[in-house]
């Protein structure tokens, strides 16, 4: 007998199970390939409804899910490189600021334009505390006037914190608690000051500037602005990709599409305890436009395009300082701007000019009238949040002011929550 013979009833039972194990492996393959065509079909029919402007100049916009946890800084590096920005210090910032106040020298004074309109901006008691909690940041916009970048590496530490919450905590008046920065959410006190705020049961808003959203390990983001009520105001300069683009970069609107999705899917704008409020920045040299016939103009081609709802939009005048300011010096505008601003200047913006409420707060602790004076550094030596137990302690204090304050008050005016 051979060595290879097998019984007959051994070998059907192993071509039978053979057979078995090759139905099981076919059907394996067949369920995988439905379930491969169900999510391209799917994925395509997202994009579908997700893309594509009205705009044939624009090309489509690329799957948002694929930039969900992909990073934007390396691209923003690469940008930063290839425009040659660069990261000045305190004293090189001061430098900047006076050679545009030379500049300007020949036009009116804006402390002598308020003299002269018999108008006065004493304080007031503080509602709003700002806190700028760092300059780091995955973008670096044109018209920033923070100057913030993935290169900024200031971020406030855990004692200016604590020091802030003890100020906050004895200013019966304060309203809201502001976040901003740079990209306030990177900074590594930004999770415990709104904890810690949210307790106290204080307005909290945190300005946004939506990319970070889908930038890795933020994953959980959005569920901890939910848990903490959080108010988020984004930028969103316009509803145009290109316009967006000039501004402030490539990516930069599709991310912010997908992010306002995100928020959109999570309650903001839709639920009326998550307030979701959109800023617009000009892109050219001229002034905002009516905030009310704006508002109107972004509700519709948001919903109409992506499908994304909000509450509130805010029209804020760029101010003559910092990346825009060298902007317009470099082309030669910065007189005509100052011109328009001074031209446009109205009175009754003047009184509600948000240094009036508002302190500011640098990342190293320092005390400002608003966000403006705080990154041209006016004054140029402040005093400290070591050196106040409340808010009240300032109501005596003379505010700054100077030739980039005409922003404020140009037209409708503007402040950080909007005309004025």
């Amino acid at each position: 007998q051979s060595v290879f013979y097998i019984p007959t009833s051994k070998m059907l039972f192993l071509v039978g199970g053979m057979l078995i194990i090759l139905t099981i492996l076919s059907y394996k393959l067949y369920a995988r390939s439905q379930i491969v065509e169900k999510h391209a079909i799917q994925k395509s029919a997202n994009t579908e409804t997700t893309v594509a402007p009205n705009d044939a100049s624009c090309e489509s916009i690329r799957d948002l899910e694929d930039l969900v946890g992909v990073s934007l800084i390396p691209s923003t590096l690469k940008k930063m490189k290839q425009e040659n920005f660069k990261v000045f210090t305190d004293k090189e910032t001061i430098e900047r600021r006076k050679t545009i106040e030379q500049n300007c020298a020949h036009f009116p004074k804006f402390s002598k334009t308020l003299t002269d309109a018999g108008i006065e901006i004493p304080r007031k008691s503080t509602t709003v505390f700002q806190i700028n909690i760092g300059l780091y940041c995955n973008q670096a916009c044109s018209h920033c006037h923070v100057n913030s970048s993935p290169r900024r590496k200031e971020m406030m530490n855990k004692s200016v914190v604590e020091r802030c919450l003890e100020i906050i905590k004895n200013s019966p008046t304060i309203e809201t608690i502001d976040i901003t920065g740079g990209a306030p959410e990177l900074n590594r006190e930004f999770r415990y000051l709104v904890k810690e705020c949210s307790l106290l049961g204080l307005e909290i808003i945190d300005r946004c500037n939506l990319t970070v959203l889908l930038e890795p390990h933020q994953g959980d983001l959005i569920d901890f602005l939910v848990e903490h009520g959080v108010r988020v105001i984004a930028s969103l300069p316009c509803y145009l990709e290109k316009n967006v683009s000039s501004q402030r970069g490539d990516q930069i609107f599709e991310r912010s599409i997908k992010a306002l999705q995100m928020l959109n899917e999570y309650g903001y704008g839709v639920d009326d305890r998550l307030q979701l409020d959109l800023v617009y920045n000009p892109t050219g040299l001229h002034l905002p436009p009516s905030q009310e016939g704006l508002h109107r103009d972004y509700t519709r081609v948001l919903k109409q395009e992506y499908n994304i709802v909000f509450n509130n939009l805010f029209c804020i005048t760029n101010m003559p300082i910092n990346r825009f300011g060298d902007h317009l010096i470099s082309e030669g505008k910065l007189e005509e701007y100052m011109e328009l601003l001074i031209n446009s200047f109205n009175p009754m913006a003047s009184k509600g000019i948000m240094c009036r409420s508002y302190v500011s707060v640098k990342w190293d602790g320092s005390i400002y009238d608003c966000d403006f004076n705080q990154q041209i550094l006016l004054p140029e030596k402040p005093i400290s949040v070591f050196d106040i137990d409340s808010t009240d302690d300032l109501l005596q204090r003379k505010i700054a002011v100077g030739i980039h304050c005409y922003g404020c008050t140009a037209g409708s005016g503007s402040s950080c929550q909007g005309s004025n």
